[in-house]
């Protein structure tokens, strides 16, 4: 294939906009026609040992794919819609070969050097975003378990940062560590009694 003149589409998701902790992930594929991956899928819809299964045929099937984040820091000064397109941006320029096209879950794209398109529950319907969906959220995941073990009064493990009730009361119990965003209302609140 005369690599100046070929087509590569590249499907761009994130994981983790709406956890309390941990950084937001983004990836980047652009899958292989002659070698197709059966089963592909928003990620959301799969469970973890078929996300991992289907990350791997990921990783060794596709033309090429690229994992990046925005971390707690990044989050808490630019807002997570900012740090979500930042990390999309550094998945897509991480490419190689590098895409020509970008697919984006969703109504917002990040800026790139490229033509870009959201679309709307594109984790759904195109098959590239499906494969960036897995490996963005299989990624946070493995994040999220590790911060466990440096945090394991939070139950990262469980929840991956959520607002379920035993992080809610973890956090009120503790207050945030490190790993949580200070942004997020649930945890500035928090952070505020604690000032008071």
């Amino acid at each position: 294939m005369n690599t100046t003149t070929a087509i590569w589409v590249c499907g761009v998701d994130e994981a983790g906009r709406g956890p309390l902790a941990g950084p937001v992930y983004a990836a980047a594929v652009i899958l292989d026609p002659d070698h197709p991956i059966v089963g592909l899928k928003d990620s959301k819809k799969l469970g973890a040992s078929r996300r991992a299964t289907l990350t791997a045929a990921i990783r060794e099937n596709a033309l090429a794919w690229a994992i990046a984040s925005a971390d707690v820091e990044e989050i808490d000064r630019l807002n997570i819609l900012q740090a979500s397109l930042l990390a999309m941006r550094r998945a897509v320029l991480a490419l190689n070969p590098a895409a020509t096209e970008a697919l984006i879950d969703g109504n917002r794209c990040p800026a790139l050097p490229i033509p870009a398109r959201a679309i709307v529950r594109g984790d759904a319907l195109e098959p590239c975003i499906s494969a960036a969906s897995i490996l963005a959220k299989t990624e946070r995941d493995k994040i999220m378990h590790a911060l466990a073990d440096v945090y394991p009064e939070y139950g990262f493990e469980r929840h991956v940062g959520y607002p379920t009730a035993g992080h809610l009361a973890a956090l009120k119990a503790f207050g945030p560590c490190a790993a949580h965003r200070k942004s997020f209302a649930p945890v500035r609140r928090i952070l505020q009694q604690t000032l008071v």
